[in-house]
């Protein structure tokens, strides 16, 4: 697992689950079925040092986990991140 911070252009269905990805000049597919990763909403995070016993704390979602493919046939595990106020993804962490 590498962590990276590189902007990435990615493609997205209607729902907004990632079909396509550009990373440093080379096209990928993707070949799995993206995960969600969900994290503590923003506006919970100045509370989010408390336990509670009943429930879970509002999440949202902090990104995608997809296995995206080359024409080359190379194959990459990609975590990407949206950031809604830039309208940009970003790549967080791949993994070979």
């Amino acid at each position: 697992m590498t962590d990276i911070d590189e902007a990435v252009a990615v493609w997205t269905t209607e729902e907004g689950v990632p079909t396509r990805l550009v990373w440093r000049s080379t096209r990928y597919r993707v070949s799995d079925t993206p995960t969600v990763w969900a994290e503590i909403c923003t506006w919970w995070r100045p509370f989010g040092e408390h336990r509670y016993g009943v429930g879970t704390l509002p999440r949202e979602i902090g990104g995608w986990r997809f296995q995206a493919t080359s024409e080359r046939g190379v194959a990459h595990v990609f975590d990407v991140r949206h950031d809604a106020d830039d309208r940009s993804w970003r790549l967080v962490r791949i993994f070979d």
